[in-house]
């Protein structure tokens, strides 16, 4: 059995784990492998706390190797900011759904019947933390907007990410965006980012400068966005069938979209429920 590391062992483990670094130190500086710059900078964050070393790795990946992956990991550092902060002066949270994840029958019928009791809270993708990385939402926005045009295993995650960045507003000088926001939603709605595609129906539910509402095209991705598992998305395209809205009436494709919304809804709870035991 050589070679098994003992992790009940304080300092066979902070050997193993100080030869790891090493190793993805090397990888990446010596051999200039992006895959290894990433790993590096996940051992910084991950074992080293080290998130300002972690985030100069980041960024060199970023933006001298073009590796999208890093520019994500990068956005999300400067989204709230990372590491022990101190005193230093705190960004605002963002929260990408609080303007975006409020079906637009909540507070009627439909809801109840759905056996909804209160307003749908999508767990935001980005959380408040000490800081030392500073938060900087216009850092963020261009490091998604570069893994977002990169590629990579993050880039519909990237695009999303930008296309919430320019509906909200807060990272753009001139304010909310609509058209860009709806540019990078069509991305990752494209690459199967259900959030995304319901987000385009909202947009275009709701319109906004320079975008006019469109009930049929919101019906289009809220339909989109019904398929990939968005319960929202169920539930608005059956609210848009029952009322005609963007379509002619059909109680019938109303009722069979209800009923995956709540289909849609229990499996989450339960997911939930597992996820607490």
């Amino acid at each position: 059995m050589a070679g098994l590391i003992n992790f009940e062992d304080e300092k066979e483990v902070k050997e193993f784990l100080d030869n790891l670094g090493t190793e993805y130190s090397y990888q990446c500086h010596k051999e200039k492998d992006p895959e290894g710059c990433l790993r590096l900078a996940d051992y910084l964050d991950g074992v080293k706390k080290n998130y300002e070393a972690a985030a100069q790795v980041l960024r060199h990946n970023c933006e001298q190797n073009g590796h999208g992956e890093s520019c994500y990991k990068l956005g999300t550092y400067h989204i709230a900011g990372k590491g022990p902060m101190g005193n230093l002066a705190r960004m605002p949270r963002l929260d990408p759904y609080s303007f975006l994840e409020t079906p637009i029958f909540s507070m009627t019928t439909e809801s109840q019947d759905l056996g909804f009791t209160s307003h749908p809270r999508t767990v935001p993708i980005y959380s408040i933390v000490p800081c030392g990385v500073p938060a900087c939402l216009r850092s963020a926005y261009s490091c998604f907007l570069r893994s977002c045009e990169k590629g990579g295993k993050k880039r519909a995650e990237a695009c999303h990410s930008v296309g919430l960045l320019a509906h909200d507003g807060r990272a753009l000088e001139a304010g909310p965006d609509a058209g860009a926001a709806r540019s990078y939603y069509e991305r990752a709605c494209g690459e199967g980012l259900a959030a995304s595609c319901f987000n385009l129906s909202v947009l275009y539910i709701t319109g906004a400068p320079g975008l006019a509402s469109d009930m049929g095209r919101a019906l289009q991705f809220a339909l989109q966005a019904c398929q990939l598992g968005h319960v929202w998305g169920c539930a608005n395209a059956s609210r848009m069938f029952k009322l005609g809205e963007g379509v002619p009436k059909d109680q019938a494709r109303a009722e069979e979209l209800k009923n995956r919304a709540k289909e849609l809804h229990s499996q989450q709870k339960e997911a939930q429920l597992t996820f607490g035991e």
